[in-house]
């Protein structure tokens, strides 16, 4: 099992859609082990941001990602790194499939709706930065057995 941090950004937040995109993820079978609203100040998003400092768009994404609350979730399950990624779809909402969120709900190539980790070692690192050590959860749903076939050992 991995976990995985998801971001939903400034416009997520502010259209109302945080309900309709964490539906998703759970009904997917994804587990919901942390969730936080906060406000994001420059010094984190810096730490966040920091492989992209001397890119053009660095100033405009940091203003954007402090511009209204973000929705910080910690969610777990089989590849769960790679299955967020694919469910958000492509970076750009113009060019996102129908039936990801990015491609269901967004159309802007600046707004994007949400972050998600891009690898397990992000993961770590950015689930450390938005939870700190106790922040995640460590819980066992009910229906783990109807969501993964635990025959495999998956647990």
């Amino acid at each position: 099992m991995e976990t995985t941090l998801v971001l939903v950004k400034p416009d997520g937040v502010q259209r109302r859609l945080v309900g309709r995109i964490l539906a998703r993820f759970e009904e997917k079978g994804l587990q919901v082990v942390g969730l936080r609203l906060r406000m994001l100040d420059r010094p984190l998003l810096e730490r966040h941001y920091g492989a992209h400092r001397s890119k053009p768009f660095y100033e405009g994404l940091v203003a954007y990602m402090a511009s209204s609350p973000v929705v910080a979730v910690a969610l777990r399950g089989k590849n769960a790194v790679a299955v967020v990624r694919k469910m958000m779809g492509a970076t750009f909402g113009s060019k996102a499939e129908p039936g990801t969120i990015r491609g269901d709900f967004a159309v802007s190539d600046g707004f994007n709706l949400v972050h998600g980790s891009d690898s397990p070692e992000a993961a770590a690192k950015e689930l450390e930065l938005f939870f700190g050590a106790d922040g995640v959860v460590d819980w066992r749903p009910g229906d783990m057995e109807w969501v993964y076939d635990v025959s495999d050992g998956a647990r």
